[in-house]
């Protein structure tokens, strides 16, 4: 049987209860901490029990490939036989294969070629609580293909961490729960020690991990080797960091030896970490001896899924690395973030799975108190465009029904089907098509899938593969932003384990080419051009081996033409056209010649790094870039530079011509633009504008200027002000005359000489005063001037302007001498609101402000005419000014 292996691990008591459980409910969740031997010894046990073929679902490449070979040692076998792997590009079975251990995104591709996984007898879904978008998909599609297809397939979700409740809920029957079997955790103890940087280090986040926290990292390294025996595990956020780390540790490398692990590296590479060192135990016969140290750099792979034997000592720097998208801008990026309390607590039980351990975590306790207590599911913060299309195509465009843990975000999938539409792989009700099924075969992001099918037809499928490729496995890349330049070093194959992924990847990308699309390298026999896109000049093909140096002024990165004759691309433009048809919301121009700072499709800046080989590319198809929270652009991290035509033609979807008739800030402007999306390509006036089109853009700079636009004359400022008084005295019943009102209601009242207005000048020429008076119905027009006189008959005979400024308190400003007569203040508003006189002197400087002019003539006015009768003796004082007779003039001089 395969289960009678030689090892005693805590897993092992409960495995009889394990098949127990499947073989009656079919489902079951397994509950096991690291190290407890889940991935290893339950498969085995579970293929003793079926007929057919054990599937091992892992979310990770690396921990596919381990977890085959770790099963295959215990059977003294070859990964291939009895035990099986594969994963993306890779595959090793054979007639014999019992257990197959697969990536989440393998079993996605065949549960969607069968449902009904024909020749499986179990599927086991390991490390469940990571939750990664194409585990929860493959659990949901799996609890659905039992339930409707396969009620005979035992299906087993293994997790690490004791939150089961959900997993068994989503894999129970008519109501009922999986059975939940727990393994204990028969590890060793293990000791924490508490080493916080002895300074404050900067905050995690998009850009790179602070130096001070990396020299932290490894002197911790360094005083671990010192105090403790065994080898070393150090959790590191990303390859990076690692890479950072393992220089700082150079010169231990006479005595120790610092390996990487990380899902970037060649399996060879990956397995020198994950086997013990000759003459351990369990390092097999014919190992030779060497009792040298090993200290192992990882990444999160090493969390839960991966066992690294020898561990007695762990050193966590307490990051991790997590996808993040910027709904608004398109924008993803990888952040580090703080680890959470349930991921460093499995990281520390790697130090105990064999003996008593340590773990060195380099934050202090009271900051392990504020971490959050699990990780966040992916699907809260991931791009949901390549899981939106896996629903499409399993006939679930929302995920109703579905086994998913947790639903997805609506503004997110909101997103992810309207990229899918701009694709054409799913139709306005979210339905598949047999565009998006093809896209779907592509094993791609839906993006990139797009790219590969679209540009086989434009450059060939081989040179389409390559780029691809290069785009699906940034990794391969290499140092540097020039996507270009990355590709003419992997097929020269300078990098020998890069180039082999590469080369893996582009062959499976090439091969998932419906029939119709093995072009070769064959192009177009036309080279289709989009609406608008303009002539384009052929130019000379200078091939693959193009370098920087070889590009002349009029080339790709002057922005001209770099197209060979007969309209092939050259390699640089090949690869900017497929960049740009996966992102052509990210195909930029720059803002200024020569300059570093690009403006993209889509609306969001971006930037080149300092001493980029691609500042000075006019265009730029923009492959990856990342956007800090709170800064003001994104930073370009993989571009080619394109010619205006090649972007023109990636991002025909973007590309509308307008006719734009707006207010600019200072007068009507009326012109046609031809845009890429945010980037405006052509702008030429619009000689005869619509009119209506011109009436609302000159409505709109009035709105924006406001009324000062208008010529205020006095006449007109005085109108305004009486209306104004009208309504404050007489009610809601008159017009409202306040600055927003009126330009709210500017169509009505200015009527037609807004309508003739053509700019600016033709406001400054309306008749405001006439324009006002549109305002009033024909009783208020009657009514206006007896209610709110514009002005007002005084004693002597003057008529004296009222001014309504304050429309609570008319004023009239009048000479004391012209009042004589007067006994009370006059009236206006029928009566309603008395005028406030403002009393001048005879050299009209105000003596006294009253509405109550009785009170005055009783009380002020005595003390008024001592003190300016001498000042002012040809004019009269009289003792009772209510009974003399009122002047104008003063008494002319004796001669």
């Amino acid at each position: 049987m395969l289960s009678d292996v030689p090892l005693d691990l805590p897993v092992r008591p409960v495995l009889p209860a394990l098949v127990a459980a499947l073989r009656d409910a079919g489902s079951a969740v397994l509950v096991a901490p690291p190290g407890t031997g889940k991935t290893t010894l339950a498969p085995l046990a579970v293929a003793d029990e079926v007929t057919g073929r054990v599937l091992v679902a892992q979310p990770r490449r690396v921990a596919a490939r381990a977890a085959a070979r770790r099963m295959a040692d215990l059977l003294g076998e070859r990964v291939g036989h009895r035990i099986g792997y594969a994963v993306r590009g890779e595959r090793r079975v054979g007639p014999d294969t019992r257990v197959e251990v697969v990536t989440t995104g393998l079993l996605l591709r065949r549960l969607h070629h069968d449902p009904e996984l024909p020749g499986v007898g179990a599927v086991l879904l390991d490390e469940c609580h990571e939750r990664q978008l194409d585990a929860d998909l493959a659990l949901a599609f799996t609890v659905e293909a039992r339930g409707t297809l396969r009620p005979d397939l035992w299906l087993l979700a293994m997790s690490a961490t004791p939150q089961a409740d959900r997993f068994a809920a989503l894999l129970g029957d008519t109501g009922r729960p999986a059975p939940v079997i727990r393994a204990e955790a028969a590890l060793h103890p293990v000791t924490r020690i508490w080493t916080p940087p002895p300074r404050p280090v900067g905050a995690p986040g998009a850009g790179r991990v602070d130096r001070a926290l990396l020299d932290h990292v490894a002197a911790t390294v360094r005083r671990a080797l010192a105090e403790r025996d065994g080898d070393l595990l150090v959790f590191l956020p990303g390859a990076g960091e690692i890479a950072a780390v393992t220089g700082r540790l150079a010169d231990l490398r006479d005595r120790v030896d610092v390996l990487p692990l990380h899902g970037r590296l060649p399996g060879a590479a990956q397995d020198a970490a994950l086997r013990p060192p000759p003459s351990r135990p369990d390092a097999g016969p014919d190992a030779g001896g060497t009792d040298r140290r090993r200290v192992v750099l990882a990444t999160a792979v090493a969390e839960s899924s991966l066992t690294v034997p020898g561990v007695r000592v762990v050193v966590d720097a307490g990051l991790s690395r997590v996808a993040r998208t910027d709904l608004a801008r398109g924008l993803g990026a990888l952040v580090t973030v703080p680890v959470s309390r349930a991921a460093a607590t499995q990281r520390a039980g790697r130090a105990g799975r064999e003996a008593p351990g340590h773990v060195y975590r380099c934050w202090s306790e009271a900051t392990h108190a504020r971490l959050a207590p699990q990780p966040e599911p992916e699907i809260a913060t991931a791009d949901l465009t390549g899981f939106a299309l896996e629903l499409a195509a399993w006939g679930s465009p929302d995920g109703t029904g579905l086994a998913l843990p947790d639903p997805p975000p609506p503004a997110a999938m909101t997103v992810a089907r309207e990229t899918l539409r701009t694709l054409g792989a799913i139709d306005a009700q979210g339905r598949i098509t047999r565009r998006g099924r093809a896209i779907a075969g592509a094993g791609a992001h839906p993006r990139l899938a797009r790219a590969l099918l679209d540009g086989a037809q434009r450059v060939g499928a081989e040179r389409a593969a390559e780029v691809v490729a290069l785009l699906a496995e940034e990794s391969v890349a290499g140092p540097g932003d020039d996507l270009a330049a990355a590709w003419r070093r992997l097929r020269a194959g300078t990098d020998a384990p890069a180039t082999a992924r590469w080369r893996a990847e582009v062959r499976r990308l090439r091969s998932a080419l419906p029939a119709r699309d093995l072009i070769g390298d064959a192009e177009p026999a036309a080279d289709t051009q989009p609406a608008g896109a303009g002539a384009r000049e052929p130019r000379a093909n200078r091939g693959a081996e193009e370098t920087r140096a070889d590009r002349g002024a009029g080339g790709t990165r002057a922005g001209g033409g770099d197209r060979a004759a007969g309209g092939r691309l050259t390699d640089d433009l090949a690869a900017g056209l497929l960049v740009g048809l996966a992102y052509p919301e990210r195909l930029a121009r720059a803002r200024r010649a020569g300059g570093t700072s690009y403006l993209m499709a889509g609306g969001t800046a971006a930037e080149l790094a300092a001493g980029s080989g691609l500042a000075g590319s006019v265009w730029l198809a923009v492959a990856v870039a990342d956007r800090s929270p709170g800064a003001p652009t994104a930073r370009v991290r993989l571009a080619t530079p394109v010619d205006e035509a090649t972007a023109r033609e990636a991002g025909g979807p973007l590309l509308r011509t307008e006719r734009e008739v707006g207010w600019s800030g200072a007068d009507v402007v009326a012109r046609e633009v031809v845009r890429l999306g945010a980037i405006e390509l052509v702008d030429r006036p619009l000689a005869a504008p619509p009119p209506e089109l011109v009436a609302e853009a000159v409505l709109t700079g009035l709105r924006q200027g406001g009324l000062g636009l208008l010529t205020w004359t006095p006449a007109a400022t005085a109108l305004r002000q009486r209306l104004a008084f009208c309504r404050h005295a007489l009610g809601d019943g008159w017009p409202e005359v306040s600055d927003e009102a009126l330009l709210a209601d500017a169509p009505r009242w200015l009527g037609p000489e807004l309508a003739r207005a053509r700019r600016r000048a033709d406001l400054a020429r309306i008749d405001v005063t006439g324009a006002l008076r549109r305002l009033l119905d024909w009783s208020q027009a009657a009514r206006l001037d007896a209610l709110a006189p514009e002005r007002l008959d005084v004693p002597s005979g003057s008529r004296i302007r009222v001014d309504y400024a304050d429309p609570a308190a008319p004023v009239l400003a009048v000479k004391l001498q012209e009042t004589f007569g007067w006994r009370d203040a006059p009236r206006v508003a029928d009566g309603r609101v008395p005028v406030l006189l403002h009393l001048l002197s005879p050299a009209g400087r105000p003596v006294a402000v009253t509405a109550d002019l009785a009170s005055f003539w009783r009380v002020g006015y005595p003390q008024v005419r001592a003190e300016l009768r001498g000042r002012y003796p040809r004019h009269p004082w009289p003792e009772d000014p209510t009974t003399a007779a009122p002047t104008r003039h003063a008494t002319p001089r004796r001669r």
